[in-house]
Parts: C-alpha cells; sequence; structure tokens
C-alpha cells in the first residue's frame, strides 16, 4: 500500500469532448486508462495491481467532463447507454425498469448508493470479472458495445464476444467503449435477476444468473429462453443445454427441475475465499430452478423497490461539466480550485479526494478502509453523495464538495446532527461523519424517511461498534421532527 502523500497516477486529464478524449488515449496507448466512475481502477492502483508498460504509474483521462455520454435512450428499436451511465441511473431509469427489469435488478444489487453514484455500467464491463453483477443481465439482454478510436473510427461486437478470457477483454489500446445496446424485451418476454452474497449490501458475487423467457402467443410455452451465469467460469457462460431444453416446453415443476439441473453443464467453478466449487455448482441448480419459477409465478419482480433511494438529491445523477472558468484554468496550467463547504480551495492532486480532503485540512472525512467498504470517507461532490476514496482529487475541481464539516456547527446544528446527540447514536465516533453525511442526503430525498428507507440509505456505511439501532433511530427522529431549517451551511460558488 503506497503513503498516502506519494502520487498515485501520473497524470490527470479532463477532455470536454470525445474526439479530444480520443486523441489523448490515441497518444498515451497502455500508459493511460480512461476513468469514469474509477471505482475498481483507484483501488486496483492504490493497491499496485495496475502500472504503466514501463512499470510507472498510469495516467487518468476522465471522461465525466464530456457532455452527451450520460444519457439513456431508445434509438431505431434498441435502448442505448452512455459510457457514463452509472448503475444508479439504470436503476432510476423507467425505461429500463420497464423493458430490460434484469439489468436494473443488477445494478440495484451493485455496492451503496454512494458507489452506485459514480460507477458506471461501461466500467463493470470493462473490468471484466465474471463476478461482476451487469455482465449476467446484459449477455442474458444479447447485448452489444460499441469501441472506438481516432484511427480507426467504430466497431460493434456481442459483449459475449468481447470477453477474450478472465478479465481480458478485446479492447485495443487506443480504443474506448462509447456505447451500449440491446433491444428492449416485448410484450411476450419476461426477464429476472438473482444474486447469491455473502451479505446483504457491499457484496462480491458468489453467484449471480439472468434469465429471459420469450413465450408463445398464449404464455403457455416456452418459446426461447436465455440463461446467462456468473461467478462459475473465467467468463460470463450461457446454459445452453438448459436454453435448448426449454423451448417449446411449459414451464412445469418437472421441467424447471431438469433445466436447472442441465444448467450446471455450462459451468467450471473454482473454490475460492468465498465459496467452494462444490456449493457454486450446487447453487447454479438452486437459482436456476429459482429464477425460472419465478418468472412463471409473476414474481420476478418481487421486493422491487418503487422509490429506490438514490442518495443523489435533486441532480438526476448527472454529473456535471466543467464551468467555463474552471476550463480556462486547466488550459492555462492552473490549478483549478475546489469549492469546499463554499470556499475556494486548491487540493493537492495525484491522490484519491479523500486523501487531498485531509491534507488540506478537512479532517471530519475519515479513511476506514481506503477501498469504498464502509462509507466513513462520504462527501457531496456536486450534490451527490459519494465515497472520496473512490474519486480522483482533480475530479473536484471547478465543482462543489461538501464535508461534514460544511453541515453545521455547534451553534447551528444540522438536524441530523441534533438527532445523533439526542439519540445517542454517536459511539466511537469515527464512523459517525460518514453516516451523517448518508442521513443528510436521505433527508433532502425523503423529508419523512421510513426505517426501511434508512436501512436502504446506509447500506454504505459500516459502524465497526455495531449499534445500528441508535443510529437508525436518530434518522427516523429527524425526519419526524418539526420543520427545520435543512439548507447545508455552504453557499454555491
Amino acid at each position: 500500500m503506497r503513503n498516502r502523500e506519494d502520487s498515485m497516477y501520473r497524470f490527470y486529464a479532463s477532455p470536454t469532448t470525445l474526439d479530444e478524449a480520443l486523441a489523448l488515449k490515441a497518444y498515451h496507448g497502455e500508459a493511460a486508462r480512461v476513468i469514469a466512475g474509477g471505482t475498481d481502477l483507484l483501488i486496483e492502483m492504490d493497491r499496485g495491481q495496475r502500472h504503466a508498460p514501463d512499470g510507472g504509474e498510469l495516467g487518468l483521462i476522465d471522461l465525466t467532463r464530456i457532455p452527451g455520454l450520460a444519457e439513456i435512450r431508445q434509438d431505431a428499436g434498441h435502448i442505448q447507454l452512455g459510457p457514463l451511465v452509472t448503475h444508479n441511473q439504470a436503476l432510476a431509469s423507467e425505461l429500463i425498469v420497464a423493458r430490460a427489469f434484469p439489468l436494473a435488478r443488477a445494478c440495484w444489487e451493485v455496492g451503496a448508493p454512494q458507489i452506485r453514484n459514480r460507477a458506471t455500467i461501461a466500467g463493470n464491463i470493462i473490468t471484466a470479472s465474471p463476478s461482476n453483477d451487469t455482465l449476467v443481465p446484459l449477455v442474458a439482454l444479447e447485448a452489444t458495445v460499441t469501441l472506438q478510436s481516432a484511427a480507426r473510427g467504430e466497431r460493434t461486437l456481442p459483449l459475449r464476444d468481447f470477453y477474450t478470457g478472465f478479465r481480458k477483454v478485446d479492447l485495443a489500446a487506443d480504443e474506448l467503449l462509447t456505447r451500449i445496446s440491446f433491444a428492449p424485451l416485448n410484450e411476450h418476454q419476461e426477464g429476472a435477476y438473482i444474486k447469491l452474497g455473502l451479505r446483504r449490501a457491499q457484496a462480491i458475487t458468489v453467484n449471480n444468473i439472468a434469465a429471459v423467457i420469450t413465450w408463445n402467443a398464449g404464455h403457455t410455452q416456452v418459446e426461447a429462453a436465455v440463461i446467462s451465469l456468473g461467478a462459475v467460469a473465467p467468463v460470463i457462460v450461457r446454459a445452453t443445454a438448459a436454453e435448448q431444453f426449454l423451448t417449446g416446453k411449459p414451464l412445469t415443476d418437472e421441467v424447471i427441475e431438469r433445466a436447472a439441473q442441465l444448467a450446471v453443464q455450462a459451468t467450471s467453478p473454482i473454490d475460492d475465499v468465498r465459496s467452494s466449487a462444490a456449493y457454486r455448482r450446487a447453487m447454479v441448480e438452486t437459482l436456476t430452478a429459482r429464477i425460472l419459477a419465478q418468472i412463471r409465478d409473476g414474481q420476478a419482480r418481487a421486493g422491487w423497490p418503487i422509490h429506490p433511494v438514490m442518495l443523489w438529491g435533486e441532480t438526476a445523477g448527472v454529473w456535471p461539466v466543467m464551468t467555463s472558468q474552471a476550463q480556462d484554468n486547466e488550459a492555462q496550467n492552473e490549478a483549478a480550485a475546489s469549492h469546499v463547504n463554499g470556499q475556494a480551495v486548491v487540493l493537492p492532486g495525484s491522490m484519491t479526494l479523500l486523501d487531498s480532503l485531509r491534507l488540506a485540512g478537512f479532517v471530519g472525512v475519515k479513511e476506514g478502509c481506503a477501498e469504498g467498504e464502509c462509507g466513513s470517507c462520504t462527501v457531496f461532490l456536486d450534490g451527490m453523495a459519494v465515497m472520496a476514496c473512490l474519486v480522483p482529487a482533480e475530479r473536484a475541481a471547478g465543482s462543489r464538495v461538501v464535508t461534514v464539516e460544511g453541515l453545521g456547527d455547534p451553534a447551528n446544528l444540522h438536524p441530523v446532527q441534533a438527532a445523533f446527540i439526542q439519540s445517542g447514536g454517536v459511539q466511537c465516533g469515527y464512523c459517525t461523519p460518514g453516516f451523517v453525511m448518508s442521513a443528510a442526503k436521505l433527508l433532502e430525498e425523503r423529508s419523512h424517511p421510513t426505517r426501511a428507507e434508512a436501512q436502504e440509505a446506509l447500506t454504505g456505511n459500516f459502524c465497526r461498534c455495531t449499534g445500528y439501532r441508535k443510529i437508525l433511530d436518530a434518522i427516523v427522529a429527524a425526519g419526524a421532527a418539526e420543520p427545520q431549517q435543512t439548507t447545508l451551511k455552504e453557499s454555491k460558488p
């Protein structure tokens, strides 16, 4: 693990057009990695797992200042996702929920709200781990990806062909992934997604499965089936024997049982820290039977939240482009200031936003894990709750950052802070800033949150004292209190 004050990346570029990004990638090649959310990449760089060809630090090309890349739209009969579409955007999209539900469900299973506000579906694809959540439904939806380079233009290929091995993809050194595309499910199709993890949130997949069933006109027999399986082979696999067996049959208990047995044939799992290979094979059979029964019984959407907690305020989850003033500053090779708690601050770079804020004196932002597991470093970036350990410091240039110091002061506490004191929700205190930040953002979205909504908002926050009851009491109490001023102390730049 590197020293927190050491450089983490060789350079940071923030292009404002796709052509500029393509030119930068063509110039730097393997010496630079494209970053959108960075929730995988920054951790791997911090651990020393990602290097430039010369063994040194990588450069970063951040796409989040380019307008138009975070769009979800239906065009020419297909749903199109831009490379900056985040997991939270997808699960909040009426189009995705209605016509590509397995993808929406998978996005909801990813990490926690703070991570889903940053992590992109394109990044999940390129990381190419067979345990990644969104790959399985996208394969079941028979998605394609479009890649683009400055020299050769665009090429499109099926997502299944994009994967060439374990965490390996068919992406040239000068290419960017610019589009994800798939056909929407029609009125004769139903799809579902199931994830098995070792805990309810923030869990890496043990097994996951997606299925899309196309019914005949009377919805009595399977006309076609697609079943994709994750975390049971080096890449996402299709259960082709089970798919073929289901064709032309009704989904009776006996048919489902046999299809589940056949699905195991597609797998080649391994033993690892999360599971044995034998357990994974057994769970493939169990989950295949479960997902087919859910689709048959009309329970594919059971447990789906009508209004998921986002922790993104009024932003709709789309990152703003850089202000013209900040762009001019960067063009002149000047340090562009961030606006932290309403004050212009030049943050040190080549490190995470967490390390940068702490070096700048904002020590209310805590490091509990440095890998997006605990939420102690939760801050607001341009109105969205994020984990500062997973954001490059330079991404805050020209942006608004709010830390716990910006919520209130002893003379004018934020309602959440007052409720934490009243309920005794402060224990050792280390994780408290992160909990307070998540709770404050929740109250912006739900003025009177239920206990279940409070629990959902805190899935990314970990308390090592394990005393969650009083924390949840505080959040519910803050929402139930008489109307108070909840506007953040900071003022807009």
